[in-house]
């Protein structure tokens, strides 16, 4: 069976997770069954309800219990969070192993990396895991040894450019 394929959208831009949720809505069009699990973003967005709607075909989970941002979260939560996280990273491995879905949207997980609470080899671990699942990995900061995982990288940037009067 073909290995699924996965892409990376990230950069200081913004619309990383619009273009991810794009793709989840073109792939539950065209009959896929998608996941996503965010990250580090806390619970109160309001895109979730939105998105919970489109249920079966899109299912959303978050993990993390706080609403704050998790930079601003003492020691003590910090540590409740991180152990919420990696629950969220145990169903994503489940996810991929029982092919659970065709799209699986890791939101966010290259500030995981970044933030050190999983590593490189952990995700890459993880990404071994999938069948035909293909994988969208969101976040702002690539590594060369994240980005060689995927076979499509896409970066968003934001560009002002000046006006001329």
């Amino acid at each position: 069976m073909a290995k699924g394929l996965i892409y990376i959208y990230s950069g200081d831009g913004r619309g990383k997770s619009p273009a991810a949720i794009g793709r989840a809505v073109q792939a539950a069009v065209e009959g896929k069954h998608v996941v996503i699990i965010q990250f580090l973003k806390g619970k109160g967005l309001e895109d979730s309800e939105f998105l919970r709607r489109m249920e079966p075909e899109i299912k959303l989970f978050r993990f993390e219990k706080s609403d704050e941002n998790f930079e601003e979260l003492p020691e003590e939560k910090k540590a409740e969070e991180i152990s919420n996280i990696r629950n969220g990273m145990n169903f994503a491995r489940k996810v991929l192993a029982t092919g659970e879905c065709d799209l699986l949207i890791l939101d966010e997980v290259l500030g995981l990396v970044e933030k050190e609470i999983v590593s490189v080899a952990d995700l890459k671990a993880m990404l071994e895991c999938r069948e035909d699942t293909s994988v969208i990995l969101t976040g702002i900061k690539l590594s060369d040894e994240i980005c060689v995982l995927a076979d499509e990288v896409s970066k968003i940037e934001t560009v002002k450019f000046k006006v001329w009067e």
